[in-house]
């Protein structure tokens, strides 16, 4: 069953349709959740935004736009956690050491590429994870950062970059 058509059972009043979107999605929101916040704040976070989205998914205009819709309230939710951070160097955030044996061309340890992840300005690191992590297309990446195609095309080259150049330096260290 498709999530449109899970989104109109549930905005019908099916409980079993809304039960099964969050049990679709639980994973992937906690998961873009908690690549943007610490776990503590992740698991917080990500019950308000099931209650954001059992709040206004009766008013829910396009059931087949449900994933972008999630992901922007999931962004919202972060985005008010991190607004005192905002003004800090997004470097300063959470660092940690990548280890990597080929980040060009070959496999990368998990927990290597997370902390290399993590290394990322926020901004980049939101599109990389929208993109890449959560299937997003650019353009629905736009719609949840609320920012022009063209703007996420560009964070997506410079987080490239930048992970690639994260992960090259800890294969020196």
């Amino acid at each position: 069953m498709t999530d449109e058509v899970l989104v109109v059972r549930a905005q019908l009043g099916e409980r079993a349709a809304l039960a099964e979107l969050v049990a679709r999605w639980r994973v992937p929101v906690w998961t873009y959740v908690r690549r943007m916040l610490d776990a503590e704040r992740a698991d917080d976070v990500s019950q308000e935004i099931w209650l954001a989205v059992v709040r206004g998914l009766p008013r829910l205009r396009e059931p087949g736009r449900f994933a972008p819709w999630l992901f922007t309230i999931a962004r919202r939710s972060v985005t008010d956690r991190l607004r005192g951070q905002y003004a800090r160097e997004p470097e300063t955030l959470t660092a940690g050491e990548a280890t990597a044996e080929d980040p060009v061309e070959a496999m990368v340890d998990r927990a290597g590429l997370i902390s290399a992840l993590a290394r990322l300005p926020l901004l980049e690191r939101e599109v990389l994870v929208l993109h890449y992590l959560e299937d997003l297309s650019v353009e629905d990446c736009a719609q949840v950062c609320q920012v022009p195609a063209g703007t996420v095309k560009s964070r997506l080259s410079r987080a490239r970059r930048l992970l690639r150049a994260h992960l090259e330096e800890g294969d020196r260290s």
